[in-house]
């Protein structure tokens, strides 16, 4: 039994280590190189296939600067304005939502960028306490390893925009027939105002409730200010 048990743990001591050289190394390599596939984009795929849909995929890697300014703050608006601040966690915003869900039905969420960046890479969309535990560690070390403007690149290229469609550069030409470097404010903001669910939101035929965001998010991009370079 004793042997058995010493095995086991052996397993389980390399099984971390390799967990955390392959995680390590990944990060470290993803600073540099283009996200042409997410875990997403694979579930995604799977669900196509049992569904039996046609299979929908459209994805185009574009450089930061060529997505534009207005895209960049549309996303911080209205999803993490201390983003260019914190260190890959807003506690005060995490605070807010404890309490706040106490009285909700449905609990709202307090993810950062940072927070949506290392799940959309790394994990898995499902939450668990599993999950948000990797979602913790996978944060901590792209804010470690990435600059905010990576850590902002990525995540615009690699969210889900719509039904099959991921990054900002697929959904400007898709919607509006146009590029990431070329969306204007409006533009930006309806995008933006997709996030939250954009496989039930849409920046092509906008309810009145997604016009509603879009000028919420419009009147708090006049606060956001980028980085000067």
């Amino acid at each position: 039994m004793k042997v058995v048990l010493k095995k086991l743990l052996r397993l389980i001591k390399r099984v971390v280590i390799l967990f955390f050289v392959l995680s390590i190394f990944s990060v470290l390599l993803l600073r540099f190189v283009p996200v042409y596939l997410t875990p997403l984009m694979g579930i995604r795929i799977i669900e196509q296939i049992r569904d039996k849909k046609t299979l929908k995929l459209k994805h185009t890697w574009v450089a930061f600067d060529d997505i534009s300014a207005n895209m960049k703050k549309a996303v911080i608006a209205s999803e993490d304005q201390l983003f260019y601040v914190h260190k890959g966690f807003d506690k005060k915003q995490i605070k807010k939502a404890i309490e706040e869900n106490k009285k909700r039905k449905r609990p709202r969420g307090a993810s950062t960028i940072s927070q949506q960046t290392a799940k959309n890479v790394f994990l898995w969309p499902k939450s668990s306490w599993f999950r948000k535990g990797l979602e913790t560690y996978f944060t901590i070390l792209i804010e470690l390893i990435w600059s905010k403007d990576r850590i902002l690149h990525v995540y615009l290229n690699s969210i889900e925009t719509g039904d099959g469609i991921y990054g900002v550069e697929a959904v400007a030409k898709i919607h509006f027939d146009t590029s990431a470097v070329k969306l204007n404010q409006s533009q930006a903001a309806l995008i933006a105002a997709t996030l939250p669910n954009p496989l039930r939101y849409s920046s092509k035929k906008p309810s009145a409730y997604m016009f509603k965001r879009q000028a919420s998010i419009l009147r708090q991009m006049r606060n956001i200010s980028l980085p000067a370079k």
